[in-house]
């Protein structure tokens, strides 16, 4: 069984002092070890962003991507060896903008992959612009009237685009992430698990106070989050209260699931020796 300090990358996280990242770093780490999966079958893939940053901390196998790319990575190393555990990870700007489309897509195929979206409703690394969930009215330096859009609602959206695993968490209740987290990974489907991850840096507005006095956890015994609707509803309760935990959970066959010759081996095993790739560069002279 894997243990935290063998998650440990040697390189120190390079995030502003009181971010709601490092909580989120510390949170997928013993959610992996309590997975008791080896950091060797684990691939963490990231877009750009502050967020993006988050697999050089962490010792598994890693790749960060373009802006907004990770899901079609994710998807590739998914497809390419279905018994790794991908984890894709991102901030809001990069998931919910320019990512959206493949966003979208990935929940329709439910292919599974967890992917933990760090949503500070702004853009950190680039010194706090306005990001997709951010409120409507809210300041910041590219928009200083106030925000004019009703911000993006990834909850509802993960349910309607067919995502089987849909939960949002806290980065200020570290035991409610790690539970959080440990449940998408060991969800076989798309996980996505949207983290109210305070900028202390940019985002006055979305502080750690503004979410405590807020976020509210969904009693498991009182709320049954295998009803669609039920979860649709619940996913637009923002304001003096926000749930946190898992809003929908569904079982139904994944995207690897209908490739059948996935069942025989992990495509990267699969023997090249009677592949015979010579009509397809005569074809390209």
């Amino acid at each position: 069984m894997a243990t935290v300090q063998q998650y440990e990358s040697g390189h120190p996280p390079e995030w502003c002092p009181g971010c709601g990242n490092f909580p989120i770093l510390i949170g997928l780490k013993n959610a992996l070890v309590k997975s008791e999966i080896d950091p060797k079958d684990t691939v963490v893939v990231s877009g750009i962003g502050c967020s993006g940053k988050l697999p050089h901390f962490i010792k598994t196998y890693a790749y960060e991507s373009l802006h907004g790319r990770s899901l079609p990575v994710a998807t590739g190393v998914k497809l390419g060896n279905h018994n790794l555990t991908v984890v894709a990870v991102g901030g809001d700007g990069d998931g919910y903008g320019i990512g959206m489309g493949h966003f979208i897509h990935s929940m329709r195929r439910n292919l599974d992959i967890t992917y933990i979206v760090h949503d500070n409703q702004v853009y950190g690394l680039t010194t706090g612009q306005t990001a997709p969930t951010s409120e409507k009215g809210f300041k910041t330096k590219s928009t200083p009237h106030g925000v004019l859009e009703d911000p993006v609602n990834p909850l509802a959206l993960a349910i309607s685009s067919g995502a089987t695993y849909v939960a949002r968490t806290f980065s200020g209740d570290l035991p409610h992430m790690v539970s959080t987290i440990l449940s998408g990974i060991r969800h076989k489907g798309f996980s996505l698990i949207d983290v109210l991850q305070p900028c202390v840096t940019f985002n006055k507005l979305n502080t750690y106070p503004y979410f405590m006095q807020r976020v509210y956890k969904l009693d498991a015994q009182n709320y049954n989050a295998m009803d669609k609707n039920a979860a649709f509803s619940k996913s637009f309760e923002w304001g003096d209260k926000i749930p946190i935990g898992v809003l929908y959970k569904e079982d139904k066959p994944t995207y690897e699931d209908g490739i059948p010759h996935l069942s025989e081996m992990p495509t990267c095993k699969r023997p090249l020796d009677n592949v015979d790739i010579e009509k397809i560069l005569d074809e390209l002279q």
